[in-house]
Formats: structure tokens, sequence, C-alpha cells
């Protein structure tokens, strides 16, 4: 049961990101939706000179490199925890969750924190460097002529990569307090897994959030359709 708990916040995760993808094919999610409106912001790009656009980009890199930052600090501090383990089991045997745990099982279950946040830190650094791609191309952009409607999607495409990274590291830490309450029991930790699912799930897909982007994306069509 404790090898459960230790593996299923990080199931859970892996489970997420492999059945988001089949729920967009019926229900387009709010990822989905603010990269329509990405392409809207490299189209609005080709037409204007102006320092906003920078501003944007770099509130973007500011926030991911602040998480990738945050991302080592605590594999470090995980780190730590593997050279102090005794007094880790003699802190959790005083808390009293009346939760038996080996030290096995206590660095299994560090080794699994591990993992997720290792691979948060890839996933930031990955969005981190997309983003910054981002913004060369869009520098690259010539507006003294007519930009491809391909390159336009491109360059929005490479801003849907960043987010999509962005948002999977944005998950680890997520699912990462699921794997805290491991240390107060076992079965707390599977249901803070299901419970941060099913919140993904509908900030995702049911949210005020998903409605009014999927209404301002409906609006934004109509005047463009108006307009063409």
């Amino acid at each position: 049961m404790i090898l459960i708990a230790t593996l299923f916040p990080l199931a859970c995760w892996l489970g997420y990101n492999l059945a988001v993808p089949l729920l967009e094919r019926v229900r387009p999610s709010l990822s989905v939706i603010m990269s329509m409106q990405r392409r809207r912001w490299v189209e609005n790009i080709t037409g204007r000179v102006s320092p906003l656009d920078a501003v944007l980009s770099g509130n973007l890199m500011q926030s991911v490199s602040f998480l990738a930052s945050t991302s080592v600090l605590l594999v470090l501090a995980i780190f730590a925890a593997f050279g102090n383990l005794t007094p880790l089991m003699a802190s959790l045997r005083d808390i009293g969750f009346g939760v038996e745990l080996t030290s096995h099982d206590v660095q299994l279950h560090l080794l699994t924190l591990l993992v997720i946040f290792v691979w948060s830190f890839f996933s930031f650094t990955l969005a981190l460097r997309q983003f910054n791609h981002f913004c060369i191309m869009v520098g690259a952009i010539d507006h003294t002529g007519h930009t491809p409607p391909e390159e336009v999607t491109a360059i929005a495409r490479l801003n849907s990569l960043g987010a999509k990274n962005f948002n999977n590291g944005i998950r680890a830490y997520y699912f990462s307090v699921a794997g805290v309450a491991w240390f107060a029991s076992p079965w707390l930790a599977i249901a803070a897994s299901v419970m941060t699912v099913i919140f993904l799930i509908h900030r995702e897909f049911f949210s005020s959030a998903h409605r009014v982007a999927a209404s301002v994306a409906v609006i934004a069509s109509r005047r463009e359709r108006d307009l063409g």
C-alpha cells in the first residue's frame, strides 16, 4: 500500500498528460483556446513596431526563470533530506501521524519527489529556451512587407510549445503537494492525487477562465469574419 501511494502522484501526473490530448478531441481545453490567442498576438505583432511585445515576452520568460530556479532549490532540499535521513525519520515519528514508515519507504518516496522536481526543472528550462527562440523570431519579423501566414503559424506554434512545457512544470508542483501528503498518510496522498486531477480537469475544461477565454475567441473570430 505504501509503495502504491508513493508512485500514485507520479502515475496521475503522467496519466493526466496522456489523457488531456484525448479529451481535447471532444472539448477544447483552455490551453487550446489560448493557443488561438497566441496566433492572434503574432498576427498583430506583424502589423506594429511596439515595445509592448518585448515587455510581454520578458514577463513570460521572467516567470519561467523564477520557477526553474525554485525547482533547483527543491531538488537540493531533497538531496539534503537524503543526507539527514535519521533526523527526518525521528521527526516523522515525533509528529505522530500513526503511520509506520521505514527508512527504505522514505528514501523511495524522496526519490519519487526528486524525479518530479527534476522533471519540472527540465520542463521549465525547455519552456524558457522556447520562449527565448520566440523572442528572436518575433524580432526577425519583417514589418516592411507582408508576413506569410505560414511564418505566423510557426512563430505562434513555438510560443504554444513553450506554454505547454511551462504548464507541465506547473503540474509537477501540484502533484508534489500530493506527494508531501504521503508523509501524513498513504491514503491522503492517493486522495490528494485524485483531487489534483479533478482540479486540473476542471481548470482546463470547465472553469470560468475557460468560459471567458472561449467567449473572447468567439468575439474575435466574428470580428475578423466581419472585417474580412
